[in-house]
């Protein structure tokens, strides 16, 4: 049996995007909304600093040459945590009811990006968002018709992406050009079946195992890389939203959750709403930061 614990209670409404850094040996992520927040939190000794946003965050990544790209909801921003002040450097090419959402860099540095249609909760149909790359100064636009931008990871050669591409419960796996960036080969990666939640965010590991949070059913599924399962660790919790690998051997799994209503598919006998912890036996992969 895992032992999952509460690694730092948190209390966020929908916390996201956990990304280790190896340099601080400090663990960032986001709360995107009520209150809308950037946090980091040092395991060793406790330490946690918490930064406001002006509006709904959904992500950011880690710069090359220091400070953080945040997707605020109408573009991505430069900031700098010593100072706490943010850039306006790229609008999102979506419209206003899109807010810019899951984020993350390939293996060569490049920045992805999707969004969230915020009519789709009360609006089955609606498909606005999709998932961008981050060429120089704008934001192409290269898959549409999601709803919610969710599961992107990227495996750790570089040569495959993951992407949720609605809340169609499924996984989609792309051929990746690392020279060019672009996508191929588009095809089904992962299904989940009725009752077994819904497919959130993810992260892979050394040996390539994709790792999804089970949101709604409480549960991590680890994926080999060619698509099959491998194995269910039951979370004491519901609403898993996103893992990533940290630890001075990247041997923790970080796991945020959200205490956003959703019918539990299993019960849970933990609130919702902290940072958790675990050991898989898995070992991650360090981020790449952005490079532009």
């Amino acid at each position: 049996m895992t032992e999952v614990r509460v690694a730092f209670d948190a209390g966020n409404h929908l916390g996201e995007t956990p990304i280790w850094s190896a340099s601080e040996q400090s663990l960032w992520w986001v709360n995107c909304e009520h209150p809308p927040e950037l946090h980091r939190w040092h395991p060793e000794s406790g330490a946690h600093a918490m930064w406001p946003m002006p509006q709904r965050i959904g992500g950011f990544v880690p710069k090359a040459k220091g400070g953080l790209l945040v997707a605020l909801a109408d573009g991505l921003y430069d900031f700098d945590p010593e100072s706490g002040e943010l850039s306006f450097r790229v609008p999102s090419p979506f419209p206003a009811h899109v807010k810019l959402h899951e984020c993350h860099c390939d293996r060569q540095g490049r920045f992805w990006i999707g969004g969230f249609d915020t009519r789709y909760p009360t609006d089955r149909t609606s498909a606005d968002s999709g998932y961008c790359r981050l060429d120089g100064d704008r934001l192409t636009l290269v898959i549409t018709g999601v709803h919610v931008a969710n599961g992107l990871a990227f495996s750790p050669d570089g040569s495959t992406m993951y992407a949720v591409t609605s809340p169609t419960r499924q996984v989609e796996a792309f051929d990746l050009d690392p020279a060019t960036g672009e996508l191929s080969n588009r095809r089904s990666f992962v299904k989940l079946g009725d009752g077994e939640g819904f497919a959130d965010g993810a992260t892979v590991d050394s040996e390539g195992g994709y790792w999804l949070a089970n949101v709604a059913a409480g549960a991590l599924r680890r994926y080999l890389p060619d698509g099959t399962l491998d194995r269910i660790v039951a979370l004491p919790f519901s609403n898993p939203t996103k893992p990533a690998f940290g630890g001075p051997e990247f041997k923790t799994l970080y796991v945020t959750s959200t205490q956003m209503a959703m019918p539990p598919v299993t019960a849970s006998t933990v609130s919702n709403g902290p940072l958790f912890a675990f050991e898989p036996g898995e070992t991650g992969v360090a981020e790449v930061p952005f490079t532009g």
